[in-house]
């Protein structure tokens, strides 16, 4: 057999291609990686195993050393260093707070107010979605929440004043998304966790990158807004902005405003920890709800419920995942990736943007979840051996893993927004009215996962973005 196409080779890429066809069988995602890790485990142990095939002799196979007794050993494995980890208390804790942020009503009130601060303009209303889109982003990280909450508020309006409606549902769908991105971030606290950084530093890192996509959805509306005015025409009647447009948009920023600073302010002056700061952010949306007089039992559970499902969703593809990666690298599977990643350039440059490749393409079938735990383990020795000339001022610890990280999060957002897998898609499409289809959605999307892309350019050349406030936030 040739030396390119060993039998372990063979086995790694059936385990990723049995996995895909599980997904598109309808499989959950959880099941279907534990089911191909105990497949291929049984393959392992009595069909390769050369001294229990029989067919011994006849193939060559490197042994993986693994059966089903020596299986018992992994739940040690997931249930002790992996799920003790403290960063991932920071897990429920964003969640809780994006789902009763949601439940206090400020992104209401913050559409209303800049709706009228904003409507007459041609675009105001796409204007509009962004900037709560961003706010939404810095103080939630819950993208099915955002994703549908902009849907349900802005969407209407947008069809009653005869906005394009792939302009429209590309608008929401794209800055639903940066809260995956900007700060806090659930991705985020998975990679800190896959690959044992600093959360501190990932948070920071991200935040300027989240903020030049947000910059550069407000460039493309507004010159979009000149070039095609029929997609988005101004209000045919719309009265005149005073000061009081203006301070009602103030009063409404205020309270997201506050969470902001709570839970990024006291990472950044050093006040708290990424995990405590998590449970100052789920106290303070829990005080924002109070004010509001929307704080009772019934929201209260609601809330804690969605919490425990979304977290529980969550963790059960994070052991599953975990488990497929450990099969899989008993199997060769991080060096057979790794010697295929490393042999396609000779630049380091070159290399980066290949797996960033990789992950976009893997994006369009995989959640990130799935990437996140099986693939960045894998192309974490890739990155540490690589020579390249990310700044680290002194300050951050690894800053060539925090720049790739941030690249990886920043590529993964688009897996959100690209077909057959793009979530962000779907919330959308569940609250959207009659006369919408997916045509329409995947249409809009377009020029945003453009966008994306150059954002990404932007921070692959410029690795100082990720690395600067890092480096002063935790700095002496």
């Amino acid at each position: 057999m040739p030396d390119f196409l060993t039998v372990n080779e063979i086995a790694v890429a059936a385990m990723f291609a049995t996995f895909i066809f599980m997904l598109f069988r309808g499989i959950p995602v959880a099941f279907s990686l534990v089911g191909v890790s105990l497949i291929f485990v049984l393959i392992a142990e009595y069909g390769l195993d050369p001294h229990r095939a029989a067919f011994k002799g006849i193939i060559d196979f490197d042994r993986t050393g693994i059966d089903y007794q020596k299986l018992q050993a992994i739940s040690g494995r997931l249930f002790g260093n992996t799920i003790k980890n403290p960063v991932l208390v920071a897990l429920p804790m964003f969640i809780y707070m994006g789902l009763m942020l949601d439940q206090s009503g400020v992104a209401q009130r913050m559409m209303i107010a800049m709706q009228r601060l904003f409507g007459s303009l041609r675009g105001g209303l796409s204007l509009t979605v962004l900037l709560i889109g961003i706010i939404l982003a810095a103080s939630t990280g819950v993208i099915g929440a955002s994703v549908t909450l902009l849907g349900v508020m802005a969407l209407p309006a947008m069809m009653a004043q005869n906005y394009s409606k792939p302009i429209a549902t590309g608008t929401i769908a794209s800055a639903g998304t940066l809260g995956i991105l900007i700060p806090p971030s659930i991705m985020l606290v998975i990679m800190s966790d896959q690959l044992a950084i600093s959360l501190g530093d990932l948070f920071m890192g991200a935040l300027f990158p989240g903020l030049i996509l947000g910059a550069l959805y407000i460039v493309f509306i507004v010159i979009y807004g000149f070039v095609s005015p029929s997609s988005m025409p101004a209000p045919k009647s719309a009265g005149r902005i005073g000061m009081h447009e203006v301070a009602d948009v103030a009063i409404a920023v205020v309270p997201p405003m506050f969470l902001i600073l709570l839970v990024l302010g006291s990472i950044f002056f050093g006040f708290a920890t990424p995990t405590e700061a998590s449970g100052l952010g789920a106290l303070g949306a829990t005080l924002l709800a109070l004010m509001a007089r929307k704080l009772n039992w019934r929201v209260f559970r609601e809330v804690a419920r969605s919490t425990l499902n979304t977290s529980g969703y969550i963790v059960g593809i994070f052991l599953a995942a975990n488990f497929f990666a450990y099969v899989l690298r008993r199997y060769g599977g991080d060096e057979i990736v790794q010697e295929l990643v490393l042999s396609a350039f000779d630049s380091p440059y070159l290399t980066v943007a290949f797996i960033l490749f990789i992950v976009f393409c893997l994006g369009f079938l995989l959640d990130w979840i799935e990437i996140t735990i099986i693939i960045m383990p894998l192309m974490l020795p890739i990155i540490q051996g690589l020579e390249l000339a990310v700044p680290g001022y002194g300050q951050v610890r690894d800053p060539e893993v925090v720049w790739f990280a941030i690249l990886v999060a920043v590529t993964l957002q688009t897996s959100f927004l690209t077909p057959p897998v793009g979530f962000a898609l779907f919330y959308l499409k569940g609250v959207c009215p009659p006369g919408i289809s997916l045509g329409h959605i995947y249409k809009g999307i377009i020029p945003f996962v453009l966008l994306q892309l150059l954002g990404l350019f932007i921070v692959f050349e410029i690795p100082a973005l990720t690395t600067w406030l890092p480096s002063v936030a935790y700095g002496d």
